[in-house]
């Protein structure tokens, strides 16, 4: 199953007898994209034109529990994220496509917590929103409730433990800036730096300047290049496991299936127990 779809499939599947459910997880990081503007509101974005019958998806409220011990985006209450997927009209035997603002790393989120929790029929749209060349609709779908119940997996997912221990004898990958990873500046968690063990790899430069995930042979080149042989576990983390979850996506598309630490830097550096490096090396 691709990871992924174009625009151009996108819109010959909607066509069809059984159209994917689409998902609209517009989302950004920060609370402001500068001092002085307004928070940054996916809802809004979403109700001033989104893809027909498409349906929004909060990432904080519904794709993320609330931030605490577990990192600031742990992973949801899985009956509260059920029942938001059912009110979206997911159910187990319809495919699902899933968009963001074009970033790419809500999307991400929301691909990879259906595909752990069970769902077969999962894609990221490409490129996200801005890949679209067809209408735009402001009309709020009310779908057919739908009937996917998640099962989590049984693999697939790390703890803080666990990631460690890959770190170690695997390739742990941190989806985050290089400045982030090497400690020289840490704009959002209480410690900056690493987990020790860890290799840098900027989920950005997955993508390429169309906004899209590079093809698949490049992905290939750039995560052998990291120490992705296909020989070991991979798993990836970042600052509170979105971003992370696009570098799965890439390493999907690239073929190589990954782990992704869900608490990430945000909980490995809330506990002063745990190691932290700095600087360029892993160690």
């Amino acid at each position: 199953m691709n990871a992924t779809i174009s625009a151009s499939d996108l819109a010959n599947d909607l066509a069809a007898a059984v159209p994917p459910v689409l998902l609209d997880v517009r989302w950004q990081l920060t609370a402001a994209k500068a001092a002085g503007e307004p928070p940054y509101d996916g809802r809004a974005e979403y109700e001033s034109g989104h893809l027909p019958g498409a349906v929004f998806v909060d990432l904080d409220r519904e794709l993320a529990s609330a931030p605490g011990e577990g990192g600031r985006h742990p992973l949801p209450d899985l009956a509260r994220f059920g029942a938001a997927m059912r009110r979206a009209g997911v159910s187990s035997r319809t495919p699902v496509v899933v968009y963001d603002g074009g970033q790419g790393w809500a999307a991400a989120r929301a691909w990879w917590l259906l595909r752990w929790t069970g769902h077969p029929d999962v894609r990221v749209l490409d490129g996200g929103l801005p890949a679209w060349q067809g209408p735009l609709e402001k009309t709020v779908p009310t779908p057919t409730e739908g009937d996917f119940v998640p099962e989590p997996g049984a693999a697939g997912l790390l703890d803080a433990d666990a990631a460690a221990e890959l770190a170690r004898s695997g390739v742990l990958l941190d989806a985050r800036a290089g400045e982030r990873y090497r400690g020289e500046v840490e704009p959002i968690d209480p410690v900056a730096g690493h987990i020790p063990g860890a290799v840098s790899a900027p989920t950005t430069e997955n993508v390429g300047p169309d906004g899209r995930l590079l093809p698949a042979e490049e992905l290939c080149a750039r995560f052998k290049g990291l120490g992705v042989t296909g020989d070991e576990r991979v798993g990836v983390y970042c600052g509170s496991g979105v971003s992370a979850a696009h570098e799965v996506l890439a390493l999907a598309v690239a073929g190589v299936p990954a782990e992704l630490y869900v608490g990430s830097w945000s909980e490995w550096s809330s506990d002063p127990d745990r190691p932290v490096a700095v600087g360029a090396d892993p160690q």
